[in-house]
């Protein structure tokens, strides 16, 4: 297995980090990690580990103002900057590799980035795999909230307004550990600016969200107490695609690729994307 990284130029002028991971061999294909809020693209070494050795290469980018990219972190002026940056890294992905399959695999607010980006750009893909996608606004958060955050976004953009309980992570307190002493990873609040422009996107994906016809694969934890779970079936019943599969795995939380049962979720999607290979 080979690992390099590097930056590039993403919108704004910032410095966007990326790494990726090859096989030994010619990739049989490309899986784009696009990872969730708070965290980076080096929190995917179970998905790495598992499916590089099976021929697969690993793209993964950290989001504008998350990692080790710039911007202030957890602050976005506009959703598209994620979906653009996306959109840039893809570009230099396909002059890499430019006869290979290239599955997204999204994870969280990663989930609805990559939901987003089907709808511009699904013609590109052979195929997508959401994970515990940020989908439906959970009902812990009240209206009174929502219109706070919508006012705070326009009058003070960069304010912290939600935080993520660790603790919801994983069932694994490894896992938990981990993250919260990961430096690469912000433990403070979500700004207003990012929570309006989340929910006006998970808005539009599910409006529209009967565009996206390719094939598609959701996998959801049943316990998820940082996204709401039931975001992942309203997802799959709103999708065009005539080829879509849910898998929802009882007792888990929110990051499946981390919890005690991993290989479990990742031979699932290896089958699902080996099914696949052919619809390039």
């Amino acid at each position: 297995m080979k690992h390099k990284d590097g930056y590039f130029k993403g919108v704004r002028n910032t410095d966007i980090y990326y790494q990726y991971w090859l096989p030994a061999g010619e990739p049989k294909a490309i899986l784009l990690v696009v990872h969730g809020l708070a965290e980076h693209s080096g929190r995917y070494m179970n998905v790495v580990n598992h499916l590089v050795p099976l021929g697969y290469a690993v793209y993964g980018i950290d989001h504008i103002g998350h990692g080790k990219s710039d911007g202030k972190r957890v602050y976005v002026e506009r959703f598209q900057d994620y979906t653009k940056t996306l959109k840039n890294y893809f570009d230099m992905i396909l002059k890499w590799q430019p006869t290979k399959p290239i599955f997204l695999i999204g994870h969280s607010m990663g989930g609805l980035i990559s939901a987003a980006y089907l709808l511009e750009h699904q013609d590109e893909l052979s195929g997508a795999v959401l994970s515990g996608p940020s989908i439906k606004v959970p009902d812990n958060i009240s209206q009174a909230i929502i219109l706070v955050g919508k006012m705070l976004s326009i009058i003070i953009p960069k304010a912290g307004l939600i935080q993520l309980d660790a603790e919801g992570v994983s069932r694994d307190p490894a896992v938990v550990d981990a993250y919260v002493n990961d430096p690469l990873v912000c433990t403070g609040k979500a700004t207003a600016r990012l929570g309006a422009e989340l929910l006006k996107t998970m808005q539009r994906v599910t409006k529209q969200a009967t565009r996206i016809k390719l094939p598609i694969m959701i996998v959801q934890g049943s316990d998820d107490k940082l996204v709401d779970p039931s975001g992942a079936q309203l997802l799959y019943d709103l999708v065009g695609s005539k080829d879509k599969t849910i898998k929802i795995y009882n007792g888990f939380y929110h990051e499946v690729f981390n919890e005690p049962e991993h290989e479990q979720v990742l031979n699932d999607v290896e089958t699902w994307i080996e099914a696949h290979l052919g619809a390039a």
